[in-house]
Parts: structure tokens; C-alpha cells; sequence
């Protein structure tokens, strides 16, 4: 059978997303303790792959086993045997044809940005950090020439794997709450460092070093050398993946389920 899990993870815990030789990342945290439970080796395959640091309050993956287990049997024996930096939310018996990548319609990426003059202490980690002032709504306004079909070759990472840099941009928000400034992207798919160097972009312009419309110029030259640094990953939350209907996943398997601010 093929079994689907919600899972949510700290990402300063752990060396990225993908299984590596050290074995200090999520995938292989998550294979080690569910393979104790279905007691053969597991292969999990997951909606999008994230980059050391990069945290997600819903990651949803997938993966076979002929072991037949309730559905809290996995949760709550594979929660078990997990470091405390990830959990499986919730665990559905899906079709053979189902797979987190594939099926997935849209995903959605948060960062929040604690914009204050003193570096954060209690969420070092959590949350990126940028000390000078920034004008939220100017980089609002910016963010509105990234939405439609657009090439992203501007903000796409060297290594980027990606079969093609055009990607759907549903709807960009930045607002401001308090001393952070959250940024939500919402899109069919995304590249490599893609969401890092949109915010890096934005901060140029919310800090006054660039106009409004230099957000546009950028994105339409899809030269990666005209547009800012990467941001760190600190702040990087994946925050929703979205299914069409017919999967029987929970709602948080296709909506949005953002960390709250602040987190303390």
C-alpha cells in the first residue's frame, strides 16, 4: 500500500531535506524511524525538497510498504522514534498513483524577516534578521510584477535543477507585523533558492536602494547577476502544498498552515 504523511520540521536541526552519506538530514531521520515501524527499509519521496535551514510547517511525502499498520500506528509510532525537531502531523492510505511531487498543484513558501536593530536572540534560527529599516508596503507594491507566468531565471539558483525556470506566481503578500515583515509566495512550483532571492530582491527595494520598479527590470532581464544576494535560509518556512480534490488528504494537505508570529 501507499501511505501519505504531513510532517513539520525545524530546519536548523538538520543538513537539508535529501538523504546524504552523513545522515544528519530530515529524509533520513524520518526513513530511519519509519522503517522501525514497517520493519523493512523505506523510501520516502516528498512534495519539495528543502535547503539546510530551511524549515516546514507542512511537507507532505509518501512512500510504499507491505506492512499493514492503523494510520496512528504510523504517527504515533513513528513520532516515537523521532528527534524532537520533526513530527508526522497526520498519516492517509492514498492510491499507487499518488505522489507527493507530481500531484502537487501548487506550494507555498513564508519567510519572516525580523526587521529590528538588535539581532533576535530566542529565534535565531527561526527568523531571518535585517537591522536597518524597511518599508513594507513600497516592497508590496514591488512584489505585484511577479505575479502571472513569468521566466524566474533572475532569482534561480546556479545548480538549479530545474527542467524550466517558467514558473506561475498565484499571489505575492508582504506586510508588516510589528517588528517582522512576512513574505508569502504562492505558486505552481518553484526553483532553487528561488523564494531566498525574491526576498533578497525586496529588502533592496524596502530599504530604498532601488525603486519600485527596478523589481520588474530585474525579473525581465533573467540575469541572476542583476538581482541581490541569496537571503538566508533561517526565515524560509515551506508552509502549504495543495492537491486537487479527489486525494483523500486531510485540509492541511492542501491549505496553507503558516507559523504563528511571534513564535513565543
Amino acid at each position: 500500500m501507499r501511505i501519505a504523511l504531513g510532517v513539520e520540521y525545524a530546519g536548523d536541526a538538520f543538513q537539508g531535506w535529501q538523504s546524504q552519506s552523513h545522515g544528519r538530514t530530515v529524509q533520513d531521520h524520518l526513513e530511519a524511524a519509519l522503517a522501525g515501524i514497517a520493519g523493512h527499509p523505506v523510501r520516502l519521496h516528498c512534495a519539495g525538497r528543502t535547503d539546510a535551514g530551511v524549515h516546514a510547517t507542512v511537507q507532505v511525502v509518501h512512500f510504499d510498504t507491505t506492512s499493514a499498520r492503523p494510520m496512528h500506528g504510523w504517527i504515533r509510532g513513528t513520532n516515537a522514534r523521532l528527534t524532537s525537531p520533526i513530527s508526522v502531523r497526520w498519516a492517509v492510505e492514498v492510491a499507487d498513483d499518488f505522489h507527493a511531487r507530481f500531484c502537487a498543484v501548487s506550494r507555498r513558501y513564508r519567510y519572516i524577516l525580523y526587521n529590528s536593530a538588535v539581532r533576535p536572540a530566542l529565534l535565531a534560527g527561526r527568523v531571518g534578521w535585517f537591522h536597518p529599516p524597511l518599508d513594507a508596503a513600497t516592497m508590496a507594491e514591488a512584489a505585484r510584477s511577479l505575479l502571472g507566468w513569468h521566466d524566474f531565471s533572475a532569482f534561480r539558483a546556479a545548480g538549479c535543477q530545474a527542467k524550466s525556470p517558467v514558473k506561475l506566481m498565484h499571489e505575492v503578500q508582504v506586510r508588516r507585523d510589528g517588528d517582522y515583515i512576512v513574505f508569502d509566495f504562492w505558486a505552481n512550483a518553484f526553483l532553487h533558492h528561488m523564494v531566498r532571492n525574491l526576498v533578497g530582491a525586496l529588502v533592496y527595494v524596502g530599504k530604498g536602494h532601488y525603486p519600485i520598479e527596478w523589481m520588474a527590470e530585474v525579473l525581465a532581464s533573467r540575469d541572476r547577476s542583476r538581482a541581490a544576494l541569496t537571503f538566508p535560509a533561517d526565515g524560509l518556512y515551506l508552509s502549504g502544498v495543495e492537491y486537487l480534490p479527489h486525494w483523500p488528504l486531510p485540509d492541511e494537505g492542501r491549505i496553507i498552515a503558516l507559523p504563528r508570529i511571534p513564535f513565543v
